[in-house]
């Protein structure tokens, strides 16, 4: 299994990026997929999560509530991560993460993409 996300650059506070994960090797209806995110020097920050399965279940960190949406396009094998309002301290290098169960914990997923970065200015 593979992931290739996309998306990140840099935006201006206040504005939008959406972020894809493209997922190869297994269908993406059976698997979990989350959003983690790491600044240099901190631990990897759980940003949002979606089960699969056809109940979708979605979660959200309190840093990102009501500005973050995870979606999911099990048929195209792509789950995004839409982005409103940006703070600079969203500032960080994202990943996406596919696995068999939903979960907050980092280490239960077993397929990761490279980061891509999202740098907010000011």
């Amino acid at each position: 299994v593979q992931l290739q996300a996309s998306g990140g650059g840099l935006v201006q506070a206040g504005g939008s990026l959406r972020l894809s994960c493209l997922v190869s090797g297994q269908k993406l209806g059976n698997l979990a997929v989350a959003w983690f995110r790491q600044v240099p020097g901190n631990g990897r920050e759980g940003v949002s999560y979606s089960s699969g399965g056809g109940r979708t279940t979605t979660y959200y960190s309190d840093s990102v509530k009501g500005r973050f949406a995870i979606s999911r396009d099990d048929d195209g094998n792509t789950a995004y991560l839409q982005m409103n309002s940006l703070q600079v301290e969203d500032t960080a290098v994202y990943y996406c993460a596919a696995g068999r169960i939903l979960t907050r914990d980092y280490s239960e997923y077993h397929y990761w993409g490279h980061g891509t970065l999202v740098t907010v200015s000011r």
